[in-house]
């Protein structure tokens, strides 16, 4: 059993080091989702230790703010052997944070039944009102249009939510986590809808797909 002590202390740790990260991957991403973990875990069993750790440092060396080189791997394991940790736990906790992102989804190796629920929680942080807004945050740091009628295809965070937000809710692992999807997929649909009405530009033939 990890002393909750120490994952108090490793959430400091990980607060320091992502205070000044924003785009929609900052530190209040990082405990949305590990709220979010510690939901699920109520209603879908797991250690809920591992859980909490993993979801306090799967962005912690996000590529996006260290020159496109992702080391949340690294640091992960830099700051669990620091606190002494068993090694078992280690490689676990390393595991979950190496292989849960979505764009590693074609090469990522199983996860555990923590590392799916941090990797729902994750994924449930990106959809809804929250996902929206970080939409919006994550174009600006890009320095992408929220959408240009005249470039359509161009990336955008209209496009994100095509490419990337509609296909989270059919891969969620756990059950408790599709509830919640649905919930916040039904509300995207239903902004973006409204969106393109305000901005009177026909919606998208791929918006009226989205499955509610």
């Amino acid at each position: 059993m990890i002393d909750q002590q120490v994952v108090d202390s490793i959430s400091q740790v990980t607060k320091q080091t992502m205070v000044s990260q924003g785009a929609g991957h900052g530190w209040d991403h990082i405990q949305r989702v590990e709220q979010h973990a510690l939901h699920l875990r109520e209603h879908e069993g797991g250690d809920r230790m591992m859980i909490q750790v993993a979801a306090l440092l799967h962005d912690i060396g996000d590529a996006k703010f260290n020159d496109g080189v992702e080391k949340s791997g690294i640091l992960s394991r830099d700051i669990l052997t620091q606190h002494q940790l068993p090694s078992q736990f280690i490689e676990q906790v390393v595991h979950i944070v190496e292989n849960l992102s979505f764009r590693k989804r074609k090469t990522a190796e199983s996860l555990s039944k923590e590392g799916k629920i941090v990797q729902d929680a994750d994924r449930l942080d990106a959809i809804g009102a929250i996902g929206i807004i970080r939409t919006v945050e994550y174009g600006q740091f890009k320095s992408q249009p929220f959408f240009d009628p005249a470039h359509p295809d161009q990336p955008s965070g209209v496009l994100h939510f095509h490419e990337k937000l509609f296909k989270l809710q059919k891969m969620m692992n756990t059950a408790t986590a599709k509830s919640i999807a649905s919930a916040r997929v039904k509300f995207m649909r239903c902004f973006l809808e409204q969106y393109f009405l305000e901005i009177n530009v026909p919606q998208p033939s791929w918006l009226a797909e989205v499955d509610i």
